[in-house]
């Protein structure tokens, strides 16, 4: 500790100018005392930099090892430009890593033990999985014991399978691999004739030596959930079937089921339970909103994250835009809006399984560019705008008797703010009051009945689309008093504190924004010149937004909510 007759002198930056003067004495060649050789390369360097680097040179200079004692080192199993560019890295803490050597210093780095640089290497990898890759990234991985990976690997690989089984990795997959992937519960196929076609175009890649496999790989076949065209007319028709007597007898298992639905009950097996994949969960529908020239709608359109399309659902009875949505118990809640004349309290539920729209009790309040929110099983609407001023108050619906109360009103008047649920609180995010658009937010909690502040973020917003996503929540887009916002920002409850994420590719306010399959999908919107019917799509892990299916019906102003999926789908 300093003294009153001492000074403490310190210069933070000197330790990297001292590296900086290393690196230049290596490039002179000055100084250096081991020459590292990779086949007909050497490189020159100090050890005592290497040694402080790396794991694997400090053992070997500074224990009992021969090298310790040696001018030269000779090393296996590394390519020469990747120790380049490692060697590179312990003068200077830099490395460029790109598709071309990635693999390269992955292994390298694992060798070298350079955790850091192996762990950028895996990130990097993490990034870049494509249908054509993923498989060949896995097998990579799991050389090198990339658990993570490894996992990130395996499920994309079954999140895009219908991708993954036209690639050439696929059909040069072994047998086993192939077994385990399409046993998967998770697999992500529309239909089970994706998994027929797969196995069976694996089969004819190398058909002599891959043809006993095939009763093996069609008892994971789900064929009694395949239709009976398909069975009859693709399946057991096909010659490699026919010439197989335990793979007739999985088609005879399965015409039985479709042939006989009273006994399925007795039928159950593996092969009789649809696939558990999370994208193939549900369907995300959009509601109400804006024609192109700018009026309200009742259509329905929904978007099919196995198809990649959007189709044409039942309309609602009334024309809404700037409509809130609600799912509970597996329905769909259209609550207020407006439909170009008046703003509504009505409200209507849609009913899957009945595939009909029915009203239910109105809200007390008439509201447009309101948040509705699904908490303890029963649908919360926040604050809007009633035609004249924005409001505060705050309505709870109770589907078992079909009535609205008012709970504890906001301390601000919010229109257009972006609400949802996170651990059983509800937050209002920015907004307006017809004055002043804000940054502020405020979390409600039902068992209290009280609000309470919580930290703002960082940019104020009016006209957002919000959405959790794996215990955190996602504000998106919105309009700030004179730009229309394409900036994302994320909210970290444990931490309590609002991070920028990766910016969406279009400026959107009015955005609808829902979570569906690990990933959150921000739909139409306004630019600041027109209504859009676009869709773009995030991915947390690769932390980039990419464009999906349009809309056909919509441009922008929409309501979207997710439904699971089931018979009417």
């Amino acid at each position: 500790m300093a003294s009153e007759e001492s000074l403490l002198f310190c210069v933070p930056e000197f330790s990297s100018q001292v590296f900086c003067g290393l690196h230049s004495l290596r490039n002179e060649g000055k100084l250096c005392d081991i020459k590292l050789r990779v086949g007909e390369f050497n490189l020159r360097s100090h050890r005592v930099v290497l040694a402080a680097a790396s794991s694997y040179f400090n053992a070997m200079f500074t224990g009992d090892m021969k090298e310790s004692r040696q001018d030269e080192v000779v090393l296996f199993d590394v390519e020469f430009s990747a120790l380049e560019d490692l060697v590179n890295f312990c003068y200077t803490g830099r490395i460029e890593i790109n598709v071309d050597n990635v693999q390269n210093l992955l292994c390298a780095s694992s060798l070298l033990q350079l955790a850091s640089v192996k762990q950028a290497c895996v990130e990097f990898l993490h990034r870049v999985l494509h249908p054509t890759n993923c498989l060949g990234i896995r097998s990579f991985a799991d050389t090198y014991s990339c658990v993570d990976l490894v996992e990130a690997a395996d499920v994309f690989a079954v999140k895009n399978f219908s991708e993954v089984a036209r690639s050439e990795e696929f059909l040069t997959l072994s047998p086993e691999a192939v077994v385990e992937m399409i046993s998967r519960e998770e697999l992500n196929v529309r239909t089970e004739e994706e998994v027929f076609e797969a196995i069976s175009a694996w089969v004819r890649r190398e058909l002599d030596e891959r043809k006993d496999f095939l009763p093996e790989l069609l008892k994971n076949v789900r064929l009694p959930l395949i239709s009976p065209q398909y069975l009859c007319d693709t399946v057991s028709s096909d010659e490699l079937i026919r010439s197989n007597l335990a793979c007739r007898d999985l088609v005879d298992e399965a015409k039985n089921y479709l042939l006989m639905p009273e006994r399925r009950s007795k039928l159950q097996s593996t092969r009789t339970k649809p696939r558990r994949c999370s994208e193939a969960a549900g369907l995300i529908y959009a509601i109400g909103g804006l024609t192109s020239s700018g009026e309200a709608l009742s259509t329905v359109e929904t978007y099919d994250t196995l198809t990649g399309q959007w189709l044409p659902g039942l309309p609602m009875s009334t024309l809404r835009t700037r409509v809130g949505v609600a799912v509970l118990d597996n329905k769909l809640y259209a609550l207020g809006g407006f439909d170009g004349h008046k703003r509504l309290s009505t409200v209507e539920c849609y009913d899957p399984q009945f595939q009909l729209w029915k009203a239910v009790t109105p809200m007390n309040t008439r509201r447009s560019a309101l948040g509705a929110v699904v908490v303890n099983g029963r649908v919360y609407v926040v604050g809007g705008y009633d035609g004249h001023i924005s409001l505060s108050t705050v309505e709870c619906y109770s589907p078992a008797t079909n009535s609205w109360n008012f709970v504890s009103p906001m301390g601000t008047l919010r229109s257009a703010a972006g609400v949802t649920a996170l651990n059983g609180k509800i937050y209002a995010i920015g907004g307006h009051n017809g004055l002043s658009i804000f940054s502020t937010v405020e979390t409600y909690d039902p068992q209290t009945d009280t609000w309470a502040q919580s930290p703002p973020m960082g940019v104020r917003r009016c006209r957002v689309g919000v959405a959790t996503l794996n215990g955190r929540i996602y504000v998106c887009g919105g309009y700030d008093g004179s730009a229309f916002l394409n900036t994302v920002e994320c909210y970290d409850p444990e931490t309590k504190q609002w991070t920028f994420t990766a910016p969406m590719n279009t400026r959107r306010s009015r955005v609808a924004v829902v979570t569906l399959g690990g990933r959150l999908y921000a739909i139409g919107g306004y630019d600041g010149l027109s209504n859009l019917n676009t869709v773009e799509c995030f991915d947390v892990l690769s932390n980039r937004w990419t464009p999906v299916a349009s809309m056909g019906m919509h441009q922008g102003g929409v309501g979207v909510g997710v439904l699971p999926r089931g018979p009417h789908a």
